[in-house]
């Protein structure tokens, strides 16, 4: 965690704003004491899209996937 002063924080903001959206938190001193913690702001999550459209589209598997895999891997041994 980096410590700038109040008169650094005035002359390079843009620089301590990039280095905050890179995840680095930064704490604003004045006369030595800690007044403010500049940190990221939380990122809203997106919603997964809905696929059971598409889910229900894809014709059911004829044997299980471990089946399939064990085949794959015989054929590359061999």
């Amino acid at each position: 965690m980096r410590t700038v002063n109040v008169s650094q924080t005035r002359e390079n903001l843009a620089e301590l704003l990039a280095a905050v959206e890179g995840g680095e938190e930064i704490v604003i001193v004045r006369r030595d004491r800690p007044v403010a913690k500049l940190v990221a702001v939380d990122k809203p999550m997106t919603a997964f899209l809905d696929r059971s459209e598409l889910r229900s589209e894809i014709p059911p598997m004829q044997h299980p996937a471990v089946q399939t895999v064990r085949e794959l891997r015989n054929d590359e041994r061999y």
